[in-house]
């Protein structure tokens, strides 16, 4: 069974950065299509960035294209998102997931536990 640990959540000022890293341990993720979901408090899962297996492909929410950025690196069995120009609305627990197959079109397979990033104005 893969788990996943995120990292690298914190509180910063908007128009800040972070960079969230996801590892995966007891399994590779290699062949897996990966996301990252976000939930603020009072309000549903959404989702915020997701990537193929290769990594060649990727989509991203509405409210975060243009500013986050979505990677992997096969060698450290990791996945990160890169967070550009930080809004107050951002703030939430962020959690990284592994679908089934090496493609989104598949269920979700694992969840991580996640990390909380706080945007103040």
């Amino acid at each position: 069974q893969v788990q996943l640990v995120e990292s690298g959540g914190g509180s910063v000022q908007a128009g800040g950065s972070l960079r969230l890293s996801c590892v995966a341990s007891g399994g590779s993720i290699r062949f897996n299509a990966m996301g990252w979901y976000r939930q603020a408090p009072g309000k549903q899962r959404e989702l915020v960035a997701r990537i193929t297996s290769a990594g060649y492909d990727t989509n991203y929410g509405d409210d975060v294209k243009g500013r986050f950025t979505i990677s992997r690196d096969h060698a450290r069995n990791t996945v990160y998102l890169q967070m550009n120009n930080l809004k107050p609305e951002d703030t939430g627990i962020y959690y990284c997931n592994t679908y089934k197959t090496y493609t989104w079109n598949s269920d979700i397979a694992n969840w991580g536990q996640g990390t909380q990033v706080s945007v103040s104005s």
